[in-house]
């Protein structure tokens, strides 16, 4: 619990894994532990599971899901995942690319350079939601509905509409 518990304070905080308080355990033992389950892939089956048990108590709301990125100006690694972001004086940094259901729930990131423009990660970004997305119908019935999609101008582009269409997107 312990480990958990400070690889979330170092992900939520952005401290460094050497500087993570005492009351977590050995930082090195922490960012050992986060690398091994990321190779293992532990986060995407952890989040996949929470998002089916919310579907299951809460419903995920699949009507309306909204797509936007942020910039994320402090790096402190340096890799294939920061570039220069042309919004703010070329400092060096990442992007997240986010989909979410109608009340926010987390469905599908994805983390690209600065400089990457929205259009090019958009259909990237609504392929890879963790869990089965429902068959959305055009006339639906009792339990499916039409899913719109909300995106604003960066994702503007004939071949986007284009695929998100095929998708079953309004």
């Amino acid at each position: 619990r312990k480990v958990i518990d400070g690889i979330m304070f170092v992900l939520r905080t952005g401290c460094q894994w050497k500087m993570l308080p005492k009351e977590y355990g050995s930082g090195s033992t922490c960012h050992r532990r986060f690398q091994e389950w990321m190779q293992l892939g532990i986060f995407e089956k952890l989040w996949t599971r929470l998002l089916k048990i919310y579907d299951l108590k809460r419903g995920i709301k699949w009507s309306w899901q909204s797509l936007d990125s942020i910039y994320i100006n402090k790096i402190t690694f340096r890799g294939a995942m920061t570039g220069h972001n042309p919004t703010d004086r070329s400092k060096l940094g990442s992007k997240r690319h986010i989909l979410t259901d109608k009340y926010g729930i987390l469905l599908s990131v994805i983390i690209t350079s600065a400089n990457t423009h929205d259009v090019t990660v958009a259909i990237d970004t609504v392929d890879s939601i963790v869990i089965k997305r429902p068959s959305p119908l055009s006339k639906p019935k009792h339990n499916q509905k039409k899913q719109n999609l909300c995106l604003d101008k960066a994702y503007h582009s004939k071949e986007v509409e284009q695929e998100i269409i095929k998708r079953g997107y309004i």
